[in-house]
């Protein structure tokens, strides 16, 4: 190889890893090993994350940053690798904490204010960003975002400028519908599920145009009464020129567990009623494609804190003898239940009221040995993210469950399909 063509090399090999230097922490950085393997093979899609919030024009400088309130100056110059997988509270979460250079006036924006500008202008931005490349929550539990600006007052007679600290804690489900809403209410319906801080204390979000109503303050008030002990994080955020340390991991406050779901056979009753008619419709037009077993007719069934429609299906393989189960399965994905994805959504609403469907399907293959039990729990939003061909159908899987002959099993099509 020539030496100009060695540089040129070297060059796109510098250029490819700048992403990561510049927003991306590294794997070997986190301590914890679930962390390291989310960050690890997700880190494509990290680099995508960060490249595009860079490009997004922030009406004032917004930088990713280990650290918060950092001067603009040397924050050009520091560490700038913020985007990772950490925990909040037990729960995996995918965290960006970044430091903004607006300073608001505290004569002119209360609290309210100051968190809805930070809001719209910041955290709005990166969760458009990141919510659509991880549409389900088989993987982590929420999105964290802790974002530093800076407040303009007067203290007797003495200006002054101090951090504060914004941060939000959104349930990955929750962000889906945040950033597809439609409408205002739809946007304060999904904000009022999230966790949102304002220098420790929690805080309800008001989105609407203007001030919000005194009626709505009293209905929705910081948690003042309960009197929440502050971060460590959060005092020394009061304290101005001295740089903070990010806080959603070690230090925000408590969070209630997510309740666990169960499923009577009187609600999944209840939801074979309510959708029977799309049901019956689905059946008979997508039969001849999906071959339905006309003794196992559909029906609901309570699977992993859900609530999933089972349809029973047929699948035939043209496969070897002593085909392994797992490329079994997986040709029954690409060859079979793939297909049916697509219009099988068009049967159900945007927001069902279940919370996916479980493709069973009994795999027979040529030689006529016994057929293979294989079963295709999909989440509905991640069906929706493959159908529009936003995920690929390797997401899907992983963002599901598959249960071979009872057991459940992890499946990777690429290494699935190169084996016998």
């Amino acid at each position: 190889m020539k030496l100009s063509q060695s540089i040129a090399v070297l060059m796109a090999a510098l250029a490819a890893i700048a992403p990561v230097r510049a927003q991306v922490m590294t794997p070997v950085e986190l301590p914890d090993p679930k962390a390291q393997h989310l960050q690890q093979i997700h880190l494509r899609t990290l680099m995508e994350i960060g490249t595009e919030i860079e490009a997004h024009q922030f009406p004032y400088p917004f930088y990713f940053s280990r650290v918060l309130d950092v001067d603009l100056p040397k924050m050009q110059l520091a560490d700038q690798r913020s985007i990772r997988f950490d925990f909040y509270k037990g729960q995996t979460v995918l965290e960006i904490t970044g430091n903004y250079y607006a300073a608001y006036s505290a004569d002119r924006m209360d609290s309210y204010a100051r968190l809805k500008e930070t809001f719209q202008q910041v955290i709005m931005p990166l969760l458009q960003v990141e919510v659509p490349r991880f549409p389900d929550d088989s993987e982590f539990s929420a999105f964290a975002i802790e974002v530093s600006h800076h407040v303009r007052q007067k203290m007797m007679g003495v200006s002054s400028e101090v951090p504060e600290n914004v941060t939000i804690i959104i349930p990955v489900a929750v962000a889906q519908k945040l950033v597809e809403a439609k409408s205002d209410d739809q946007k304060q319906a999904a904000v009022l599920e999230a966790k949102i801080f304002l220098n420790g204390q929690p805080f309800s979000l008001w989105l609407q145009e203007g001030a919000p109503t005194e009626e709505w303050k009293e209905r929705n008030p910081p948690d003042s009464a309960k009197k929440p002990a502050v971060s460590e994080t959060a005092a020394v955020a009061s304290t101005p020129g001295t740089p903070t340390s990010p806080s959603v991991s070690a230090s925000l406050m408590k969070t209630s567990p997510t309740p666990m779901r169960i499923f009577t056979q009187e609600s999944l009753s209840n939801l074979q009623r309510q959708n029977d008619d799309a049901v019956t419709r689905m059946t008979k037009d997508l039969d001849k494609e999906a071959h339905f077993l006309p003794y196992a007719p559909p029906s609901f069934i309570g699977f992993r804190q859900g609530a999933y429609l089972q349809l029973s299906i047929s699948t035939r393989l043209d496969a070897a003898a002593a085909t392994s189960r797992y490329k079994l399965a997986a040709l029954a994905f690409d060859e079979h239940v793939s297909h049916l994805v697509r219009p099988l959504l068009a049967y159900f609403p945007q927001d069902p009221d279940f919370d996916g469907v479980d493709f069973s399907s009994m795999i027979h293959v040529a030689d006529g040995s016994s057929p293979l039990a294989v079963e295709f729990f999909f989440p509905f939003r991640m069906m929706r993210c493959f159908a529009t061909y936003d995920c690929t159908g390797q997401q899907l899987l992983d963002s599901g469950t598959v249960v071979i002959n009872g057991e459940r099993s992890a499946l990777d099509l690429q290494v699935a399909e190169g084996k016998n």
